[in-house]
């Protein structure tokens, strides 16, 4: 039967899980290493989710979180998108676990059409919960897009899933010589 709530959450959860995958086995300095020239890194993408989902789906529907989150309050920019030196991986995938649990309670208990408020919205809005799962999930799955390629920069693993990767069945030479193919006709279309 369809469920229209369940199907949002689980696409979700699909996105949550492939932002815990991305982390697997990495060191920790490979785990917050800037890949890119605006500083994103995997653990800073993590981080950055743990707001996004007690925000939304605590605060917007007056379900606190019940813990201050230091970089939610600090006015230095991207606060929340890298990991302090006392800020273990452990201690963030913890607590994005937690952030995670915390919102699926207020998913069980509401109705998709139940109403929470973000403040920061256009001065003030509504928003269903229906609304906030979809923005949520696509948020997840955008920064799980980031660690893909930021964890293919960092060791080359790469695809949906560890057991599904969702690419090609090919070896090393393979993806070298598609890659090599791709650069040149990127220069053959220089004009």
């Amino acid at each position: 039967m369809d469920d229209p709530k369940a199907d949002l959450h689980r696409y979700l959860q699909t996105a949550r899980d492939a932002m815990l995958w991305k982390l697997e086995g990495l060191s920790e300095y490979d785990l917050r290493r800037p890949m890119t020239p605006t500083g994103t890194n995997l653990l800073g993408l993590v981080k950055h989710l743990i707001g996004c989902e007690i925000g939304y789906f605590g605060a917007t529907f007056g379900r606190p979180f019940g813990r201050e989150l230091p970089w939610l309050s600090e006015t230095e920019p991207n606060a929340d998108m890298w990991a302090r030196p006392d800020e273990s991986s452990a201690e963030i995938v913890a607590l994005y676990r937690q952030a995670c649990a915390h919102a699926d309670a207020t998913i069980d208990a509401l109705a998709l059409d139940a109403v929470g408020h973000i403040p920061a919205w256009d001065g003030g809005t509504e928003v269903t919960l229906h609304r906030i799962l979809v923005h949520m999930t696509a948020e997840t799955h955008r920064h799980a897009g980031h660690a893909d390629i930021v964890r293919e920069l960092v060791d080359g693993a790469a695809g949906l899933r560890r057991d599904h990767g969702n690419l090609p069945d090919a070896g090393e030479q393979w993806w070298a010589d598609y890659r090599d193919r791709l650069e040149r006709v990127a220069r053959e279309s220089l004009p």
